[in-house]
């Protein structure tokens, strides 16, 4: 019997490590989060928007997203969970927002602002996200 549990445990920690180390990967402690933040009415050009970033994104930064230096999130801040990232980054529309966490703690954001001026241009408005990313993604190192 005790052996059992003796073996029971080590497969158990040998497991969690794997698990951790896993986890490690995916997540990384410096990352460039791009989030896209909108409430419960949206528009067709904030739907065109979201797909327009998603695209960007998985089209253009594929090993930055599975190395886990990087994240997509799309946020309604009008879910009660989400509402302090109004204040967090003093929004006051839909917008992206860039993110740079170093060391876990993100030391600098931007708001991608333009986005509305680029909304009709798919080409224009992935190009502006593509920049700001690549200069977050710079400083991610």
């Amino acid at each position: 019997m005790k052996r059992t549990i003796i073996i029971f445990l080590i497969i158990f920690i040998i497991t969690g490590v794997k698990i951790m180390a896993f986890a490690g990967q995916i997540v990384s402690q410096n990352r460039v989060v791009v989030y896209y933040f909108h409430g419960d009415f949206r528009c067709s050009t904030c739907y065109k928007m979201e797909q327009y970033s998603k695209e960007a994104v998985e089209t253009n930064f594929k090993d930055a997203l599975a190395s886990g230096k990087f994240e997509f999130k799309v946020i309604n801040v009008e879910d009660r969970v989400n509402q302090h990232y109004t204040k967090d980054y003093q929004l006051y529309t839909k917008t992206l927002i860039l993110s740079l966490i170093k060391d876990g703690l993100e030391i600098k954001w931007k708001n991608m602002d333009k986005i509305w001026e680029y909304a009709g241009n798919k080409q224009s408005f992935i190009d502006y996200l593509k920049s700001g990313v690549d200069d977050f993604l710079k400083e991610c190192k």
